[in-house]
């Protein structure tokens, strides 16, 4: 219990120093911010860090995790490393006991899928079963619970500490974190999913139309074009 406990504050204190360097990539100089981008970016082979800010019951995020993420990363799997965020345009309230209660834009249902999927993020670490996971979840996310318990079937993925995660607080306190997550983009959220390429938000139409070749661009930005962009 010690080590479950432990494990969950390193992910927290983590996660909120990747929330503290996306806020200062939106808010510092120019100066600054191509520094920090010269770092989030490193060495021109390395992948696009892809981070994705939808919500579960959203058809928009639906076709572009379906459509756009998933084929990328088949085609091209070193070229990419995605960060899923669960949350969109919701709300955090923190109720009189102290509890943590969301507002999401699709209603209860999406509330309860975005938990789940906070979960998976949290749990899964095999990058293409993350994605795997969650393309399964999101294609019909109707009953939460049953498109989980029907996708970790599918892709092995293991099933119980996933659901203690989102049957008790900690499911909750990751939300949060994603909620905090979106609120702390820059220019803000006004569409979902809004997807970001090193931390930049640019061209947005073009990255949800064809995110392959949005990648590449970035990547011949560094350097050679890779031989898989030709």
């Amino acid at each position: 219990m010690y080590q479950k406990r432990l494990m969950r504050i390193i992910y927290l204190l983590i996660f909120m120093i990747v929330l503290i360097l996306l806020y200062k990539s939106f808010t510092n100089s120019p100066e600054t911010t191509n520094e920090i981008q010269e770092e989030v970016t490193g060495p021109s082979d390395a992948p696009v860090y892809v981070m994705v800010f939808y919500e579960a019951l959203c058809p928009d995020s639906k076709n572009f995790i379906l459509k756009q993420l998933h084929p990328t990363f088949t085609r091209a799997p070193n070229m990419i490393e995605i960060q899923f965020v669960p949350y969109g345009k919701g709300e955090t309230l923190i109720q009189s006991d102290g509890s943590l209660f969301f507002e999401c834009q699709h209603g209860p249902i999406e509330c309860e899928a975005n938990i789940i999927h906070a979960c998976v993020v949290e749990a899964v670490h095999d990058a293409r079963t993350r994605l795997n996971m969650i393309a399964c979840m999101i294609e019909n996310n109707l009953i939460p619970k049953d498109a989980f318990h029907r996708c970790a079937k599918q892709h092995s993925v293991e099933i119980e500490s996933i659901q203690k995660c989102y049957d008790s607080p900690h499911g909750a306190e990751l939300l949060k974190l994603h909620g905090s997550a979106t609120h702390a983009l820059r220019p803000e959220v006004s569409f979902i999913p809004t997807i970001t390429l090193d931390g930049q938000q640019g061209r947005q139409a073009s990255i949800l139309k064809d995110l392959f070749s949005e990648v590449c661009k970035v990547i011949s930005g560094r350097g050679p074009k890779p031989a898989v962009c030709e």
